[in-house]
């Protein structure tokens, strides 16, 4: 059973609290002088992020500094297509980077091994949830299989997706297979942290937002449906929030047919419309990471105005996406008690 102390998983279970519980997307980061001084330590990113020592220390330097009601997983999205053997590589400056895949590579994937080589991403989850606080729900995560799709086919970000967008025209079998095997891989990798002490999980679907219709329909909702519900069939109890940026109109039934527990919203999400989606269950959001950067009023009146129209149903406090390098550490703090000091 879940400690009734952990705020997020009453809201998860769609209690109304107030104030509000929060955490922000990438609260361990750059930001941070503690993060950076770590993040020195441990050579490369990838190494970071597959040793437990350090990726627990991440973890936690958030939680030690503003007591958010939950902690992430310190990791990256692009850890299941290293699982792969696409020689993942995240070069300063570039971003990440990794060999790019064409239909003959998709139908020669083998998912045999990508559990087992994530290993030391469960050893570190096993050790957040002894190390942290009682009432700090711990989070584990994965990127959705669209968005993991377009780095394995372009090889790197781009602005829109594009190489992503026409090779799934181009070879709609091939695309599908990989997008279902991505899906399947991920939701295994969620069970595993589930299983090692993770409360909930979050499916990152960050390139949402550059989907038509049909295919926001093919490539965002059926493989994260698909997900959801291979992960409650394992594991009843199991919360997800799905996170699909940009999805904009798209995001009235992406609960419903995903099976979401919780939707995560950016910042372009009205706030009236955020409010028809609450009336359907627990959403967590919005604020624009520029007005953490900002400070001052910006910052005072972003929070406010998320508070008054979303404060009276089940709210689980963030940004609309990762907190910036640029934010500064005293920002936050102040975000923190604002939000807390808030009575609905």
């Amino acid at each position: 059973m879940t400690d009734e102390r952990r705020k997020i998983m009453r809201v998860l279970s769609g209690e109304t609290l107030s104030p509000p519980p929060l955490w922000l997307m990438r609260q361990a980061g750059r930001y941070l002088p503690e993060y950076r001084e770590t993040r020195a330590k441990a050579g490369s990113f990838l190494d970071l992020c597959y040793s437990p020592d350090h990726a627990v220390e991440v973890t936690l330097q958030p939680i030690r500094r503003y007591g958010f009601d939950a902690a992430i997983l310190f990791s990256d999205i692009l850890v299941i297509p290293d699982g792969l053997k696409r020689n993942v590589r995240f070069t300063e400056g570039h971003g990440p980077e990794m060999d790019p895949i064409d239909e003959a590579g998709i139908l020669a994937l083998k998912p045999e091994g990508v559990i087992a080589h994530l290993a030391p991403v469960m050893e570190a989850v096993r050790r957040l949830r002894q190390d942290l606080p009682v009432e700090t729900t711990l989070l584990g995560f994965c990127g959705a299989p669209w968005t993991v799709a377009t780095y394995m086919i372009a090889g790197h970000g781009t602005p829109d997706q594009a190489p992503a967008r026409l090779f799934a025209y181009r070879y709609p079998k091939a695309f599908e297979h990989l997008l279902m095997l991505l899906a399947d891989i991920s939701a295994s990798y969620l069970v595993a942290q589930i299983d090692a002490g993770a409360d909930a999980v979050q499916i990152f679907d960050s390139w949402a937002g550059v989907l038509g219709e049909k295919e926001f329909e093919a490539f965002a909702v059926k493989p994260v449906a698909r997900m959801i519900a291979s992960v409650k069939t394992q594991r009843p109890q199991a919360r997800i929030i799905a996170f699909a940026k940009g999805a904009g109109y798209q995001l009235k039934t992406y609960r419903q047919k995903t099976g979401a527990d919780a939707i995560g919203l950016d910042w372009s999400v009205p706030l009236a419309f955020a409010r028809e989606l609450q009336q359907e269950g627990p959403v967590q959001g919005n604020l624009d990471p520029m007005r953490v950067v900002a400070g001052g009023k910006a910052l005072e009146d972003g929070i406010d105005d998320i508070l008054q129209h979303l404060g009276h149903g089940p709210l689980i406090f963030n940004l609309g996406h990762g907190i910036t390098p640029q934010a500064d550490p005293a920002n936050v703090s102040a975000l923190v008690e604002r939000v807390r000091g808030w009575r609905g």
